[in-house]
């Protein structure tokens, strides 16, 4: 069994990583007497009762079968109760490994809603999913390796996700019991207090052990930047998300057991990290929302609000997944709507009608793709992908065009620090090259 402890204890105090610390290894290491961790996509934490066990979370379904399977090397006692911390398909996909036990599923009341989104969107959801996770190939089964985090497989050709293929898997089990604002479990005379608070989703619960001093955070803690602003995804919460590591804080705990990332020991590092987190969302929501009430538009705040590079390079805030730009974009979504407040975009032209247009004026979609290229060399890498993207609407069947599109992205995709902004030009730049690869009568892989 892996130190966890230990090992966060270095480098949280260090604030040094010199190595990865969200791993998909499924490998359980005994983290307190009666307490486990599975590290998964998205990990298990499992509490030892006389009644069962009590799990957190199932992980997904690639990897839900490997959790058990530890599970059950470590105690052969079924599990009792599955909570699930929150509905996305990381945290619940891999229950129907658990469903031989029979346990009495948990959750708060908005995962059933969730997991009907989910099957009422459900190409949608795959197609998002292969974009942020996929780089350039469609067909996936990667392990996390530091920075890079992918569950499952999402398979795709040419952009579209194979027919019958479900987001959700249909034996996925549902909650049969749920919560509102709060609710509690009694186990073994183990009292399980859980609470709900928006953050990442609208259905999130956290624990609270209080007999053990222990807080399970679920997705409230990924040991990266706040998954606050996922350019692809239903709203966040940011404010409501730091509101709950404040409450978190003002319980005392010893013991902290997120799920994604590693375990934290000790009350007074504990409040660190999260007063940490919760400080860099209360910050960014203050300075969006003062330049809101000022009456600047989007652009001029994305250019404007930042999070000071010190706090970026703290362990368990460094923007690998998500990253402050997209939990600007929403902030501003969740005050002021859709809009960007430029007026020319409230009813726009067709890209592809704009795009034609402006290559006729500077000469040709070539003329854009040359500009394209002199930005990549000046370093100036946005208005790059800006210019790539009006030359390929100009010219959508242009193979030689496309090629330096996909070009254009690769490199963008090369400067990127966050998971997310790789996945989308990874995915721009694939879509160049299946024109590219349609003009030479063959197609890409996956």
């Amino acid at each position: 069994m892996a130190d966890l402890l230990a090992l966060s204890a270095r480098i949280i105090d260090s604030g040094h990583t010199d190595q990865p610390v969200n791993r998909v290894t499924n490998e359980l290491s005994e983290v307190a007497d009666g307490i486990a961790m599975v590290e998964s996509f998205s990990h298990c934490v499992a509490l030892s009762t006389d009644e069962g066990l009590v799990c957190f979370d199932a992980s997904g379904a690639q990897s839900g079968q490997a959790v058990r399977d530890s599970l059950r090397g470590w105690s052969s006692d079924r599990v009792s109760h599955l909570v699930y911390t929150h509905g996305h398909a990381d945290h619940i996909g891999g229950s129907m490994f658990f469903a031989d036990d029979h346990p009495m599923v948990v959750g708060h009341e908005n995962v059933a809603v969730r997991m009907d989104r989910y099957e009422y969107t459900n190409n949608w959801n795959l197609l998002i999913n292969a974009r942020q996770f996929g780089g350039i190939s469609g067909d996936l089964n990667l392990v996390m390796t530091g920075d890079d985090v992918v569950e499952g497989r999402v398979v795709v050709e040419s952009g579209k996700p194979r027919t019958g293929r479900r987001f959700l898997p249909a034996a996925t089990l549902r909650p049969e019991t749920t919560f509102g604002d709060a609710g509690e479990l009694q186990v073994s005379g183990e009292l399980i207090e859980l609470h709900h608070d928006r953050g990442e989703t609208d259905d999130h619960l956290w624990a609270w052990l209080p007999a053990r001093k222990a807080v399970m955070t679920g997705d409230f803690l990924i040991w990266n930047f706040p998954n606050a602003g996922n350019p692809q995804k239903v709203q966040r919460y940011p404010i409501e998300w730091a509101a709950a590591l404040r409450k978190m804080i003002a319980k005392g705990p010893e013991l902290l057991l997120p799920a994604h990332g590693l375990p934290i020991e000790g009350a007074e590092r504990i409040a660190r990290v999260l007063d940490d987190v919760a400080t860099a969302l209360e910050t960014l929501v203050a300075e969006v929302v003062a330049l809101m009430n000022a009456g600047a538009n989007l652009d001029t705040i994305v250019h404007t609000v930042r999070v000071p590079e010190e706090t970026l390079a703290k362990p368990y805030l460094r923007p690998f997944y998500d990253e402050p730009e997209f939990v600007v974009r929403g902030i501003w979504r969740q005050f002021g709507g859709w809009w960007d407040g430029a007026a020319s975009r409230l009813k726009p032209s067709p890209d592809a009608h704009l795009a034609a247009t402006i290559a006729d004026l500077a000469g040709g979609a070539d003329v854009l793709l040359r500009s394209a290229d002199q930005a990549i060399a000046d370093g100036d890498v946005r208005l790059a992908c800006h210019l790539a993207d009006l030359a390929g609407w100009a010219a959508p069947c242009d193979p030689m065009i496309h090629a330096g599109r996909a070009a254009v992205y690769l490199a963008r995709r090369k400067a990127e620090p966050s998971l997310m902004a790789k996945g989308i030009f990874a995915a721009a730049a694939r879509e160049s090259q299946l024109v590219v690869d349609a003009a030479a009568g063959g197609t890409t892989a996956g």
